[in-house]
């Protein structure tokens, strides 16, 4: 996974500046070597799909170093595979602060390098030291900086009309379900690096098949009413897969920008199924489309005004999505303004939205176990925020751990403190439990009630089953690549045990490569959980399902087509908001 600058570091000796040529150029030695990446900082999403774009190099500036042609592409893609996830496309900031030339040139070409080569205790990667960059690479990346940021180009209801294709029209396609599957336990599993999705049955184990999607699918979501598997790639393009067919395929497609995260579809009562959206990182904006077409009907722009500063910012990322089920709204979670803006769907003409103001950096969440609270991590902040989809408000914010990264969750219910929600961290190896219930345990609401202790920081995701008496906690970006390939799993009937350690990636089989052990998700019966063994493109990967009962080795899945296996989505459990 993509590695990303972070903030220039506060603590850092600054070199002594001298004017040269109207940059800064620095004078004395360099900052203090050692400084290394933490799980925390290794993870920020890169923007991979973008460096591929064609963009102009803007034009030199007198006094400021060039790069030629080559240097020039070999550094926007860099840095939209690196840097761009934290520093944002137009380099204006985001988690990271901005490195537009106004800054970077008071700082100057020698102090640029040291900072890339060397890193920060803050949680810049040190990334000439690790070996990442070559010190060509971090020299023509301090000059990349110095100049002016190219900008992508837009995609606009044009473009995203262009891309449209419906493949079997509504009316050509089955009007029962022709297969003898059951989907309600299939899982949609993302085979990052291949482009596509296996759908893997849950009963058998066995691969029903595997569909071209875009690239590197972010998540799976499925309609309310179950028939309709949503996709959607890093390059935005949204795939629509009927379930119902002999052998499930895609009925549509449609891209909504150049790169994106999130799909959902319309969940109220009265609206199943009517109704998709998807969100894009670039452009920043989101797209209403038909629920079974993907006809494009509406394009909604999220550029706007910080929640803090109430400063502008141009590139505001969509980066969660959840339907409620209280109202005919979506969610949307905008990254850099920190708002959660509340999309009312009925009517599309006269669309009205309702902009909560929640915190800054706002990423991944979920509903607590009434569907009623939606707790979001604002991760470079360290907060969850609490909305509350009956009344369209913030009800709290909740100071968390070290980067919360709850993916969409785990609910279940504590013996002291009633219902809670639960987040693990990227940065620590917290897992942190809130409060859930504001009207039968009033005093715990929307505050941490306990901290238990995983393996280590590098927590992607968190997962338990209402059948279940467990919690399963992932670290898949921990340095440790014994704890990479482990799992940590708590007894919530006594939280107090310390956890037991499922060795992973050793039950896999698999003796090379890391690793990684991802994204934990149960059947739909809450019996069994199937764990991802994620390796690299040309190494074996697997899934790995063990039963939840006794935490012993129930099966591994693996095949020659299923290319690093990451998230796995199962239908019941998605449709139902069960995490």
């Amino acid at each position: 996974m993509a590695r990303s600058i972070i903030a220039w570091a506060a603590g850092i000796a600054v070199p002594t500046m001298l004017a040269v040529g109207g940059i800064a150029e620095a004078q004395t030695q360099p900052p203090q070597p050692g400084h290394q990446t933490t799980p925390g900082s290794s993870y920020s999403p890169s923007l991979d799909v973008l460096k591929g774009q064609k963009m102009e190099q803007p034009g030199a500036k007198p006094g400021v170093p060039t790069l030629t042609a080559e240097e020039f592409n070999q550094a926007r893609e860099v840095y939209f595979q690196r840097c761009a996830g934290c520093h944002g496309v137009l380099r204006k900031g985001a988690t990271g602060k901005a490195l537009t030339p106004d800054k970077t040139r008071e700082l100057g070409l020698d102090h640029l390098r040291n900072f890339i080569t060397y890193g920060s205790p803050a949680g810049m990667p040190n990334w000439g030291t690790s070996g990442d960059l070559t010190e060509a690479q971090v020299d023509i990346m301090a000059r990349y900086l110095l100049n002016e940021p190219p900008q992508p180009p837009e995609f606009g209801m044009k473009e995203i009309k262009d891309s449209w294709k419906v493949i079997v029209p509504p009316a050509q396609r089955p009007t029962k379900k022709m297969n003898d599957l059951n989907i309600a336990n299939i899982f949609s599993v993302t085979l990052r690096d291949s482009g596509e999705v296996a759908l893997i049955d849950g009963d058998t184990k066995k691969i029903i098949t595997i569909i071209k999607t875009g690239y590197a699918v972010h998540i799976s979501r499925v309609s309310a009413s179950g028939r309709y598997l949503f996709v959607i790639g890093r390059d935005a393009k949204v795939d629509l897969i009927d379930m119902w067919m002999a052998t499930p395929d895609k009925v549509a497609e449609i891209r909504v920008g150049l790169e994106a995260r999130s799909v959902e579809t319309s969940k109220m009562k009265g609206w199943e199924d009517r109704f998709a959206i998807a969100g894009a990182y670039w452009p920043p904006q989101f797209v209403i489309m038909n629920g079974d077409t993907l006809e494009p009907l509406k394009v909604v722009g999220t550029r706007g005004m910080t929640v803090d500063t109430q400063e502008y910012h141009p590139e505001p990322r969509v980066a969660s999505i959840v339907a409620s089920h209280f109202r005919p709204e979506f969610l949307v979670s905008v990254k850099e303004t920190g708002k959660v803006m509340m999309v009312n769907y009925s009517d599309l003409k006269n669309l009205k939205i309702t902009e909560i103001e929640a915190e800054r950096f706002l990423h991944d969440g979920g509903f607590d176990r009434t569907g009623r609270y939606f707790l979001v991590a604002a991760n470079a902040c360290n907060k969850i925020a609490v909305i509350d989809t009956k009344t369209d408000t913030l009800a709290a914010l909740v100071e968390a751990d070290t980067t919360p990264h709850p993916g969409r969750g785990a609910n279940f219910l504590h013996p002291k403190y009633g219902p809670v929600w639960a987040t693990s961290h990227l940065g620590s190896d917290a897992v942190v439990l809130i409060g859930t219930d504001p009207e039968k345990n009033k005093q715990y609401a929307w505050k941490v009630v306990e901290t238990l202790h995983g393996q280590g920081g590098g927590s992607l995701f968190i997962k338990t089953h209402p059948s279940s008496s467990h919690l399963y906690v992932d670290t898949p970006l921990n340095p440790e690549p014994s704890i990479a390939g482990a799992v940590a799993v708590f007894d919530i009937k006594n939280t107090a045990k310390d956890p037991v350690v499922l060795p992973i990636g050793e039950w896999s089989g698999i003796s090379e490569g890391q690793r990684r052990v991802v994204q934990p998700e149960f059947n739909k019966d809450g019996t069994e959980i199937w764990f991802s063994v994620w390796n690299g493109k040309i190494q074996q990967s697997a899934i790995v399902v063990v039963d939840d009962k006794t935490l012993k080795l129930k099966t591994v899945i693996r095949d020659p087509r299923l290319v690093t296996p990451t998230g796995k989505f199962n239908v019941y459990n998605t449709q139902h908001d069960i995490y």
